[in-house]
């Protein structure tokens, strides 16, 4: 699971970059920054379940 997060947040960095990069895909850069802030959000979330779901 924290693999297929981290591929997840590194295509989005990607698509980031490629959107500043080019003028016309500015939006490209915004959607990409919003999915990585989202998908690091639930990583975080689903990550601390996981944590105490053993502890317990």
């Amino acid at each position: 699971m924290l693999i297929a997060i981290v591929v997840i947040l590194a295509a989005w960095v990607v698509l980031a970059i490629v959107g500043f990069t080019i003028k016309g895909l500015l939006w490209l850069a915004i959607i990409a920054i919003v999915l990585f802030v989202a998908t690091a959000i639930i990583g975080i979330v689903r990550r601390r379940a996981t944590i105490r779901k053993r502890q317990t």
